[in-house]
């Protein structure tokens, strides 16, 4: 038996020096620099002069030098940063990297710093080079101007800007993210707010100058995108759900991360705040809309009776009053409030519910004048209620296949929905006729032709 722990050992000595001598770019090195330092530094936020977004502008380093020097990570400017060997210690604001992180960049550094970055992931994209269509993205997110004058939609890597009395982009605000889930505007109309992020690689939170189509800050969380994202009315905090179970809130000034609440057992998909900013009520897999303390992120209680998991809620622009949806196919509004004495797992916050669609429900929407509540998901059609008596009320139809994201004017007279198909369309809320539709990103040679009205 003696004979054989040598051996054993032995192994075990190869395989370590095996995995020492695998340390890849592009499968362990890339994803930390894209969670932990691309906000940053990324050619829209190029900080201290350095893009980390491909290996070509990371080898070429900043206006310090390069940031790598091959062979030897005791000289490289990134280690020496990573480490606080050179104030300020990086990433700036957020807690230092752990070490196994350090260490793997060190070696891959001691390794020689090689790329091995597929074809498929070199693709750069900036203000100045924006994506290319040959098709229509599937648009996941929408949302008015506070003035009505501007929809922002959702692309690939982008957000643009379309007037409203236009069907192309007059701005292309693009950024890191390959996928927006949410857009919103502060109530002045000088800030956006775009979440969303890459598939297992990164969420990111992007915050922008919308009249001068300059990224203000961008902040990355987590390890997959986020979800959700909502505004404080005074627009100092945005919240978002993530797919590690928790709700993050943020400063918007500087992007810091005020409170990480881990309240729900499964992936958060949709925030909204109360009227006056102090609470936030969540939603996601875990079926639950839960209440939460802006201020403390203290959990208060869940104002729901727990059903199917919950995709989207939205709040009544008026009241404390929100609706919420999802697998279950009935849209459920219910006070933020509870009349009377809490009881465990009842619904005596429940105002009414509205009727059975017929797919999931993957998008709710509440009209600016309080008096609209607008139902979209899995089936291809739009459905609007008469928010204090809960019947129908019109009916947006027209899309080829689901609808993942609404938008009411502030006005409430128009709604603007997209989807699966990639089509913008706004219907007129008084019954839900089709005021007009179209493709919202530039597409190459015939394929333009049908993108014009």
């Amino acid at each position: 038996m003696r004979a054989l722990i040598p051996a054993a050992l032995g192994a075990a000595i190869l395989a370590a020096a095996a995995y020492a001598a695998d340390i890849s770019y592009s499968r362990d090195v890339r994803p930390i620099i894209q969670r932990q330092c691309q906000g940053c530094h990324q050619p829209n936020v190029k900080s201290s002069d350095l893009d980390l977004t491909s290996y070509e502008s990371l080898v070429a380093g900043g206006k310090h030098g390069p940031a790598v020097k091959p062979g030897a990570p005791a000289d490289s400017l990134l280690v020496k940063y990573l480490t606080g060997e050179i104030r300020p210690q990086m990433p700036m604001g957020l807690p230092e990297l752990p070490g196994e992180q350090i260490d793997a960049i060190s070696e891959w550094i001691a390794q020689g710093a090689k790329d091995d970055t597929p074809a498929e992931a070199r693709e750069t994209v900036s203000l100045d080079k924006p994506i290319t269509y040959s098709q229509p993205p599937v648009i996941t997110s929408l949302a008015f101007s506070p003035d009505g004058m501007l929809l922002a939609v959702s692309g690939y890597r982008e957000v643009l800007i379309i007037p409203v009395n236009s069907t192309a982009p007059s701005k292309r605000l693009v950024g890191l993210s390959e996928r927006i889930h949410s857009l919103a505007f502060s109530a002045d109309g000088d800030l956006l707010v775009a979440a969303g992020g890459t598939p297992a690689r990164f969420g990111e939170v992007q915050i922008w100058d919308v009249r001068n189509a300059k990224m203000l800050r961008s902040v990355t969380l987590t390890n997959d995108t986020v979800f959700g994202a909502s505004l404080a009315p005074d627009a100092k905090t945005v919240a978002v759900g993530c797919a590690d179970n928790t709700v993050r809130i943020l400063e918007t000034a500087t992007g810091k991360e005020l409170h990480k609440i881990g309240n729900h057992e499964n992936w958060v998909l949709g925030t909204v705040f109360g009227k006056n900013g102090k609470r936030i009520v969540s939603v996601g897999r875990d079926r639950a809309a839960k209440l939460t303390d802006a201020g403390s992120g203290a959990f208060l209680e869940n104002i729901n009776l727990l059903r199917g998991e919950l995709n989207a809620v939205a709040r009544n622009p008026l009241q404390e009053v929100v609706v919420i949806g999802g697998e279950e196919r009935i849209p459920y509004v219910y006070l933020m409030d509870r009349p009377k004495n809490m009881k465990i797992a009842d619904d005596t916050t429940m105002v009414h519910k509205l009727e059975r669609q017929q797919g999931a429900i993957f998008a709710l929407a509440w009209s600016s004048d309080g008096r609209q509540i607008a139902v979209a998901g899995a089936s291809p059609e739009v459905t609007l209620y008469d928010a204090e008596s809960g019947n129908r009320v019109g009916q947006c139809t027209g899309h080829a296949a689901g609808i993942y994201a609404l938008a009411y004017s502030p006005d409430s007279k128009l709604l603007a929905t997209g989807g699966f198909d990639g089509q913008v369309r706004l219907c007129e809320t008084a019954g839900g006729k089709l005021a007009r539709e179209f493709i919202p990103v530039p597409l190459e040679t015939s394929s333009a032709r049908r993108a014009e009205p």
